[in-house]
């Protein structure tokens, strides 16, 4: 599976009640050691693959896409991890890398609800041995209706990332911000909410294709706040428009990379590739999938 050009380890926290299955221990006695940048692995959001079934008026089938990661070359799926998703995607060799919870940061703490729409999922992660709690900050106005967010909203989101940090603490994760505005303004006050309003213990995970939609540099983000970048999701753009691999489009993945590898990155690279009719596709996800892996490994091999 791999050709040895770079060193990938899995840590898997205290709180982990599961046992490795003989297809993950196979999965990983695969790999060979060698002297580059340490990374978790490869990872996927499950976005993307959904989003094929949901074009086809269909409901996602999640042992087929389990079999198309790996088939791609993942190590890992971001999901709800609820029994029979974690129990299916374990049995194939994947580990869970994460959860991603969407809120209304900007909203009071109580009316976040953590209890019901945070503790249950952060602690399906933990049981399921994955490190990152990937919290967005959902938009003011809702889907599609974006509004502009003001000074003391940016402040109150970091302030409850920081109480939802401390709540999940016990648990072993991360908690992360997600950054999923696609304007400036609104882009820039998620991340003040993180780097001047939350606690330390709170990171960043940069989606790349929508800082960059959003008119901002993942590049740079990553360089100015190394302390922060605790998980990513990747993708690349023309503009508002997402590429149909990592490889190609304005983002410079070659120099994200090097990035990683000045700050000492050890996390998850996680990918969050999307196939609409406005990129008109060439190849499947997995395809597209595969062939990021592919050129990431060249690049990591450099540093």
């Amino acid at each position: 599976m791999f050709a040895g050009d770079i060193r990938l380890r899995r840590i898997r926290p205290a709180a982990a009640r599961w046992e490795r299955t003989t297809a993950e221990c196979e999965r990983l006695a695969e790999r060979e050691d060698t002297e580059n940048m340490e990374i978790k692995g490869f990872s996927t959001s499950m976005f993307g693959w959904n989003v094929n079934y949901w074009t086809q008026d269909k409901e996602p089938v999640w042992e087929e896409i389990f079999r198309e990661c790996v088939e791609a070359g993942l190590d890992a799926v971001e999901i709800d991890a609820v029994p029979e998703q974690t129990e299916t995607a374990k049995a194939l060799g994947l580990a869970v890398s994460g959860t991603y919870v969407g809120l209304a940061l900007h909203e009071p703490f109580e009316a976040l609800d953590i209890d019901n729409n945070v503790i249950p999922a952060a602690r399906r992660l933990a049981e399921a041995g994955g490190t990152d709690l990937i919290i967005n900050a959902d938009p003011k106005g809702g889907w599609g209706e974006a509004q502009p967010k003001t000074e003391e909203e940016f402040r109150r989101q970091g302030d409850n990332l920081a109480r939802i940090a401390a709540a999940v603490r016990p648990l072993g994760l991360k908690v992360s911000l997600h950054n999923h505005a696609a304007d400036k303004h609104n882009a820039e006050g998620d991340l003040r909410s993180v780097i001047e309003y939350a606690s330390p213990e709170v990171g960043l995970c940069i989606d790349t294709g929508w800082a960059h939609a959003a008119g901002c540099d993942p590049i740079d983000w990553i360089r100015k706040y190394p302390d922060r970048v605790a998980a990513l999701h990747l993708r690349n753009q023309n503009g508002d428009i997402p590429t149909e691999d990592i490889l190609t489009g304005e983002i410079n993945m070659r120099d994200l990379i090097a990035a990683l590898a000045e700050i000492g990155y050890t996390g998850w690279l996680s990918f969050e590739l999307w196939h609409r009719e406005d990129n008109n596709p060439q190849r499947t996800l997995t395809e597209d999938t595969r062939l990021s892996i592919e050129g990431l490994k060249r690049w990591l091999a450099e540093f």
